[in-house]
């Protein structure tokens, strides 16, 4: 917290730009606003070896396959459930076919006990 011609401010502010107005917004400007800071002290040579590891890592081969093979677990994830809500409207669309045959049939139609 720091005060300012007899104002507090909360935190301290980016020039030119507002603070995120969602959590996950907040998130990434911070996000960039520190690999900004490293990329500037790697510049001028103050990165400690700490943060040139991390951008090393992070270039990676090794992290690049590591970050597809999530991309496509998460993709792999998405699909399975939208087979399971497409598997669940073709029971619903079968059950009233088997419904519709039976009124068509003839048949009493069965009474639901729900």
């Amino acid at each position: 917290m720091t005060i300012k011609a007899n104002r507090i401010e909360k935190e301290p502010r980016i020039p030119g730009q507002a603070p995120g107005k969602t959590l996950e917004a907040r998130e990434k400007q911070l996000i960039r606003l520190a690999y900004d800071l490293v990329e500037e002290r790697i510049k001028k040579k103050t990165a400690t070896s700490q943060e040139v590891t991390l951008f090393i890592k992070a270039g990676s081969v090794q992290a690049q396959l590591e970050k597809e093979k999530l991309k496509r677990e998460n993709d792999l994830l998405k699909a399975k459930a939208e087979s399971l809500e497409s598997q669940k409207n073709v029971e619903k669309l079968y059950a009233e076919a088997m419904k519709a045959f039976r009124t068509y049939s003839g048949q009493e139609e069965e009474l639901d006990d729900d």
